[in-house]
């Protein structure tokens, strides 16, 4: 029995059996994906301490709707709040349930207890939006409790995790395309974090389509995927001698600073310098100017992995991404 009088829980049984809580969801639910040394021991420990799973959580399985949980870091509201709508149309559309836990990025002990918070719950697959999809604590604690995963905006790297992408490399280059076909040659680019893939292909991408004009150069300035990263990168950028005439940032809360240091500095956008994004959230159409980015559809990601995690047998991969041109880009100041 356990070491109190409450009802045995599928922690204790894992716990006893030493494996994972979704190890013993597979057993009770008389899953094939589990070896049968394995299988002995869950049901001895279950025999052991009187374990009973809840009637009501057997037959929401058995019907279809299971759990999936979502897992949230981001900085960005904007970008957060298409995740989460995607991911609640696809787990409805799915029939499944979804949970939503927050995290935060760069703490191990936090990360790895937001996950066993999810598999307490019930949870049998989770959608991982970035910042967490890269990170080694997170990655760790998903395969530690045999979960499936699916990574947006990310590579997919970890035991049981898949990846749901754009194309980071050639939307920065579509992006910086267009600024280049309006004469602008002198580029102010915002990176993102460090600590995400992303980041390094959107600079790649800018770099790689900067150097197919001669004349043209890309000026880099750090930020964070904050509002006031973008805010005080761009107040850097435009100190440059000679001054950039676009400030391309990496996603659209940066570039809503950069706007803001435009029109702080006494410059108007775009006819002084454009201003552009990435992800095209509800912050690119609500600016002013209302913002030229590059739709990375982040809902849809989230409402495709939500499907996924229902289909085991399907593996995502890229998804395409569109260059949406508002009023933040106009031609070059002569």
């Amino acid at each position: 029995m356990t070491d109190d009088d409450r009802k045995p829980t599928i922690g204790d049984v894992a716990r006893l059996a030493g494996v994972s809580p979704m190890t013993v969801s597979r057993v009770i639910n008389d899953s094939s994906r589990v070896r049968p040394e394995t299988r002995a021991r869950v049901e001895a420990v279950i025999a052991d301490i009187g374990y009973a799973p809840d009637p009501a959580a057997r037959i929401l399985a058995r019907a279809g709707a299971g759990r999936i949980g979502l897992l949230y870091a981001n900085p960005s509201n904007a970008y957060l709040a298409e995740v989460l709508a995607g991911a609640l149309s696809g787990a409805r559309a799915a029939g499944l349930l979804l949970m939503i836990e927050p995290s935060q990025a760069g703490d191990p002990v936090a990360e790895r207890l937001a996950v066993s918070r999810l598999v307490a719950g019930g949870a049998q697959g989770l959608i991982v939006p970035p910042p967490l999809g890269e990170s080694p604590a997170t990655l760790e604690a998903i395969a530690r409790a045999g979960l499936r995963a699916v990574a947006l905006a990310a590579p997919g790297r970890g035991e049981g995790v898949v990846s749901l992408r754009i194309d980071d490399r050639a939307a920065a280059g579509e992006m910086v395309g267009h600024l280049l076909a309006l004469g602008h040659r002198h580029i102010g680019f915002i990176e993102g974090r460090g600590d995400q893939s992303a980041s390094a292909e959107r600079r790649a991408g800018a770099e790689q389509a900067v150097a197919t004009v001669p004349d043209a150069r890309l000026i880099v300035e750090a930020g964070d995927f904050t509002y006031r990263s973008g805010l005080e990168a761009a107040r850097r950028l435009l100190t440059q001698r000679p001054r950039p005439t676009a400030l391309f940032a990496s996603n659209d809360d940066m570039a809503a600073g950069a706007l803001a240091a435009v029109h702080g500095a006494g410059l108007d956008a775009p006819g002084d310098v454009s201003v552009a994004g990435f992800d095209d959230t509800y912050v690119a159409a609500s600016s002013w100017p209302t913002l030229t980015t590059i739709r990375q559809p982040a809902a849809d990601m989230a409402h495709e992995a939500a499907i996924r995690l229902a289909r085991p047998g399907e593996t995502p991969g890229s998804v395409p991404h569109s260059l949406i041109v508002r009023d933040s880009t106009g031609p070059a100041p002569h």
